[in-house]
C-alpha cells in the first residue's frame, strides 16, 4: 500500500497493459463479471476524492487519493454468475449451483491481486480504498458510472510512487509475521 504519489501522470499504454489482466482473472465457468473504470480525469479523480477521503484526512493522513493520477474502480456483476451458473453445462439436478461462497466477491479480489501485481510489474505502486458505508459505496458507483447491476468492490489507485517518510517501515516490519505461521508445508 502506498499513500503517497509523484505528480506524474502514468501514460494509456502502460494503463491498458495493467487493465488487460481482467482476460487472466478468475471468474467462475468464465462467467466474466469483472468491471474496470479507469479514472484518469482529474475532476471526476477528485470527485471520488470527496467521498473517500475525508475519513483518512480526520485520522491525520495526508490526501493520498485525490493525488493519486489513477483510480481503478473495481465492479463485479454477480448476475453474471448466476447467467452462466443456469446454462445447460453448468446446471446440477435442473437448479444452478448452491453457492457455498459468493464466487463474484472470491474473484473480486483475485482480480485485484493480480490488479496490484500488474502495476507493481510496470513500476508503479498502488493503494486501496473502499468505504464500509453503503451511501458512499453508492455515491463512488454512480460517480464511475457503474450500471445498476455492478456492485464496487473498492478502488485501486495507481501511480509513480513518491518518498514517503511518514511511513514508519521498520516498524511495519516488525509487525510482519513469521512466515511459519502463514504457510505449513506437508
Amino acid at each position: 500500500m502506498v499513500r503517497n504519489y509523484a505528480d506524474t501522470p502514468v501514460p494509456r499504454e502502460v494503463l491498458e497493459r495493467i487493465v488487460k489482466v481482467v482476460h487472466r482473472a478468475p471468474s467462475a465457468g468464465f462467467s466474466q463479471g469483472h468491471r474496470i473504470v479507469v479514472v484518469t480525469d482529474p475532476v471526476k479523480r477528485a470527485e471520488l476524492a470527496a467521498v473517500a477521503e475525508p475519513w483518512y484526512l480526520e485520522r491525520g493522513f495526508h490526501p493520498w487519493i485525490s493525488q493519486a493520477p489513477v483510480q481503478l474502480v473495481i465492479g463485479i456483476r454477480e448476475a453474471s454468475y448466476h447467467e452462466r451458473y443456469t446454462e445447460a453445462d453448468k446446471v446440477e439436478g435442473g437448479e444452478e449451483i448452491p453457492w457455498p461462497v459468493p464466487f463474484w466477491w472470491f474473484d473480486s479480489g483475485a482480480l485485484f491481486a493480480l490488479l496490484q501485481l500488474a502495476v507493481a510489474n510496470e513500476g508503479l505502486a498502488s493503494g486501496f480504498y473502499s468505504p464500509a458505508i453503503p451511501e458512499e459505496l453508492t455515491t463512488l458507483s454512480t460517480i464511475a458510472g457503474l450500471p445498476d447491476d455492478v456492485a464496487l468492490a473498492g478502488v485501486l489507485t495507481v501511480g509513480y510512487p513518491a518518498d514517503d517518510p511518514a511511513v514508519p517501515t521498520a516498524k511495519l516490519a516488525a509487525r510482519r509475521k513469521p512466515i511459519d505461521e502463514l504457510v505449513s508445508w506437508l
